[in-house]
């Protein structure tokens, strides 16, 4: 499925997945739902010791049901079980189950053992979290380890029946620190009840890399029953929790079903969903409106004025769409999906003013996500555009780094270096990639 109409534009890369051919698995980048993941992340990775600003909240392109962590800096989601949990309960205990695993040094080990491995399978593993994790993507490890990953995928992100155990006792702590329901971790594991009685191909991947045992089960049940503990005011995070899920909805559902489901609902997250529905069959019209009246209850929410952007770009209304787009801006300058997009607008626009502010606005954008494929193909058709082919260049280079096209990446930043001022910030970005890639 192409998810056409969020701002995916940058869909990154990671080879995950089983010899002898390996699968390459996307991520969704959408500045609202990243937002309102990392809203409701934070009172439990402050309750497990962690600073919510240094873990991201990603969500992988799969229907299947899963979460993991590749390293101490990012808890990954699949968008099938984000749009099968119930609450923002539930997604809170898989969120502290899995910063379980980061605070109780489960990945920290397996990373040290599998750096420190001599076999090829070893080797490729190490080699692509290696590239992972300088890129603080899950991007730039695809093409790396294809071939390699598969044999040591088990010892990365298969947890010991031990490991297991720990993170359930762990994950109930911090969800009473956070104020959230414990039981919610209970509801969880129900969802993958009988799962190891299935066939390793018909099992969810949750159930294979997370042991789901009947001991398990009950061990938790106990835990709780004995952890009633006291929850919070959950509106907030009820509200978080129904904006990504139903975002991430209208994107991939199909439209007439989301327009079905959202009939006669004059709710905020509806009306969004709507709009999405309508831009996704091509009523401009009627998705513009729908905007405007979401737009008229909510004039200052930056990811609105972003999506009613993405709206008008992509129905050819230029102009309006860039003025989204510096509203969004306006009301959010430190988000660089959005910045991303009010570039990507200007650059549309395609005038000597228009192309220079675009530069501005995602050299900014690279400069707080410097690990976006999408910004950094922006700027180098930017670039391009200015007269400055060394640079366009040094984006192109480090764009096709972090999709894993090593080859490319090489031949842009030889190109780059060439023409740059030896010593300059940019040539040593240039030697960068070139290093990288011996």
């Amino acid at each position: 499925m192409r998810l056409l109409f969020l701002t995916l534009i940058g869909s990154l890369w990671i080879t995950l997945a089983t010899a002898p051919t390996a699968r390459a698995v996307s991520l969704i980048r959408d500045a609202d739902i990243e937002h309102s993941l990392t809203q409701l992340a934070a009172p439990v990775l402050r309750a497990a010791g962690l600073n919510p600003s240094d873990v991201r909240l990603l969500v992988v392109e799969d229907r299947g049901l899963n979460a993991f962590v590749l390293n101490n800096r990012a808890i990954f989601i699949h968008s099938g079980l984000l749009q099968r949990v119930g609450t923002a309960a539930q997604l809170q205990a898989i969120i502290a189950h899995e910063a379980a695993h980061i605070a109780n040094g489960h990945i920290s080990r397996r990373l040290a053992n599998s750096r420190n491995a001599n076999t090829a399978a070893g080797f490729g593993l190490a080699l692509a979290l290696a590239v992972a994790l300088a890129a603080d993507e899950a991007s730039a490890a695809g093409g790396v380890a294809t071939g390699t990953l598969s044999a040591a995928q088990r010892q990365l992100f298969a947890h010991t029946r031990a490991e297991e155990s720990a993170a359930d006792q762990s994950s109930i702590r911090y969800l009473l620190r956070a104020g959230v329901d414990p039981a919610a971790a209970i509801e969880v594991l129900e969802l993958f009840r009988g799962q190891e009685a299935l066939s390793s191909a018909r099992q969810d991947p949750y159930a294979r890399t997370h042991p789901l045992t009947a001991t398990r089960l009950r061990t938790l049940r106990g835990l709780v029953a004995a952890n009633p503990g006291r929850t919070a005011d959950s509106a907030t995070a009820d509200a978080l929790f129904a904006r990504a899920q139903g975002k991430l909805s209208a994107f991939i559902q199909n439209p007439g079903w989301t327009l079905r489901q959202t009939r006669g609902d004059t709710s905020s997250v509806a009306l969004m969903r709507r709009a999405v529905a309508q831009h996704r069959q091509a009523d401009a019209t009627a998705a513009i409106q729908t905007m405007q009246t979401l737009l008229a209850a909510a004039p200052r929410d930056a990811y609105w004025h972003e999506l009613f952007g993405q709206i008008l770009l992509e129905s050819r209304q230029i102009g309006p769409a860039v003025q989204s787009y510096q509203n969004a801006v306006a009301l959010n300058g430190s988000e660089p999906l959005i910045l991303g997009g009010y570039g990507r607008a200007l650059l549309a626009l395609d005038t000597a003013e228009s192309r220079a502010r675009a530069v501005q606005m995602l050299e900014r954008a690279r400069a707080l996500d410097g690990h976006s494929a999408a910004i950094l193909r922006d700027l180098g058709q930017a670039y391009a555009k200015a007269g400055q082919p060394a640079l366009a260049s040094l984006a192109a280079a480090e764009r096709s780094a972090l999709q894993g096209r090593l080859d490319d990446a090489i031949l842009h930043a030889g190109r780059a270096a060439d023409r740059l001022p030896r010593g300059s910030a940019p040539w040593q970005r240039a030697q960068d990639v070139l290093s990288a890639g011996q």
